[in-house]
C-alpha cells in the first residue's frame, strides 16, 4: 500500500507572495514525511510548472520516492522527445519515475489543447496508445517504429533508462474503452471515481481484460487520485474544498464532486472514506491537498501524513521458528 501527494505545481494553488522554488522542499518534506511518491499534474488550461521540468528538478534532491505523472498529456509533446525527457529523469532519480498518461477531456480541458499542439482531435486515444508503445520501443533500444499514426526509421541512440524495460506507465481513465486498454497494455490503472464502488466495478473490468490478453491481474497497479482536505468538522472542509473547486477548475464542489472522488471531514471520517478506496482494491493513493496556498498545503500534508500508518495494511508478525 503506498500513499502519495500531488504538489501544488499551479499558480492556481498559491497564495501571495508564494516561492514557486519551495516546491523542491514541499517534495523532500513529504518524502520525509512518509509519503511513497510525489505526482505532479499536466496542463496548458492554467499557468504552472512544467510537469517535467518539476520531476527533473526533484530527482536529485529525492531519495526513495516514486516521481509521477497524474496525468501527462503526451500529445502535447514531441513523442521521441518525450521518450528521451522521461528516460532522462528515470535515470537521475536512479529509477523512481512511474508515468500516468491521458489523453484529455472534451470541451475546454481537451480539444482546444490539441489545436495548439497541431494534432487532430479525432483518434486521440489510438495516438496516445502508439505513443506509449513507441516510449516502450525507444526505452529497449528499437531504432525504428511503424505503428498507424506514428511511423520513425532510423532513430539513432537514445539515452536508455534506469531500468531496461522503463517507467511503468499507467493509464487514466474510466471509461469501458479505458478499462480494456487498461488491461491490455499499461501498468497500472489511476482513476478518479466519486464512489468506491464505481472503483471496485472498474477494476474488475481492468483485471478482466488483462487477463484476457494472456497477463496477470497483478501486473496491473491499482491507483487512486483523489482530492482530501482535514478539518474540524464536514462543513468547514467543503467550504475549503469549494473554494479550491473554484479556483482551480472554475466549478463549485458540488460539481466537480459528482465526476471525482473527493474526500473531507475529520481525520476519522477522511480515514473512513479513503478506507473504502482500500477495500475496493486500490493500492496506491494519489492525495490531491485541497487547500490554497502553500503554507495551507503543508498543515494539509501534515494532517493526511498522520493518517498513512493507520491506512497501511499491518505487516503480520513471524512467529518463532518461522520465515517472516
Amino acid at each position: 500500500m503506498d500513499i502519495g501527494v500531488l504538489l501544488p505545481t499551479g499558480t492556481a494553488q498559491w497564495g501571495a507572495g508564494d516561492d514557486p522554488r519551495d516546491l523542491v522542499a514541499f517534495g523532500r518534506h513529504a518524502e520525509r514525511a512518509g509519503f511513497a511518491s510525489l505526482f505532479v499534474n499536466d496542463s496548458l488550461i492554467s499557468p504552472r510548472i512544467e510537469a517535467l521540468t518539476m520531476l527533473a528538478a526533484l530527482a536529485p534532491v529525492t531519495e526513495t520516492a516514486t516521481l509521477g505523472t497524474a496525468a501527462l498529456l503526451p500529445f502535447l509533446r514531441r513523442p521521441v522527445q518525450a521518450a528521451q525527457s522521461l528516460a532522462s529523469i528515470d535515470l537521475l532519480s536512479g529509477g523512481r519515475v512511474t508515468v500516468a498518461v491521458g489523453a484529455g477531456f472534451p470541451g475546454r480541458f481537451g480539444r482546444p489543447l490539441y489545436a495548439l499542439s497541431e494534432l487532430p482531435w479525432q483518434r486521440r486515444f489510438a495516438r496516445l496508445d502508439e505513443t506509449v508503445a513507441l516510449w516502450r520501443a525507444l526505452w529497449e533500444g528499437a531504432d525504428a517504429f511503424h505503428g498507424e499514426i506514428l511511423r520513425f526509421d532510423g532513430i539513432p541512440p537514445m539515452t536508455r533508462p534506469a531500468r531496461p524495460a522503463g517507467p511503468p506507465v499507467w493509464l487514466g481513465g474510466a471509461s469501458p474503452a479505458a478499462l480494456a486498454r487498461t488491461g491490455r497494455m499499461y501498468d497500472g490503472w489511476l482513476p478518479y471515481p466519486p464512489a468506491a464502488a464505481e472503483y471496485a466495478s472498474g477494476l474488475r473490468e481492468v483485471r478482466r481484460a488483462a487477463t484476457e490478453a494472456g497477463r496477470a491481474a497483478e501486473d496491473v497497479t491499482p491507483a487512486l487520485f483523489v482530492s482530501v482536505r482535514i478539518e474540524d468538522d464536514v462543513e468547514t472542509g467543503r467550504t475549503a474544498l469549494d473554494a479550491y473547486a473554484r479556483a482551480t477548475y472554475g466549478m463549485p464542489l458540488s460539481e466537480l464532486e459528482q465526476i471525482q472522488a473527493v474526500v473531507t471531514g475529520t481525520a476519522d471520517q477522511v480515514l473512513e472514506r479513503l478506507g473504502r478506496y482500500v477495500a475496493a482494491g486500490a493500492r496506491h493513493l494519489v492525495v490531491r491537498l485541497g487547500a490554497l496556498g502553500l503554507r495551507s498545503q503543508r498543515d494539509q500534508l501534515e494532517r493526511v501524513a498522520d493518517l498513512i500508518p493507520a491506512l497501511r495494511p499491518a505487516r503480520a508478525v513471524p512467529q518463532p521458528g518461522k520465515a517472516p
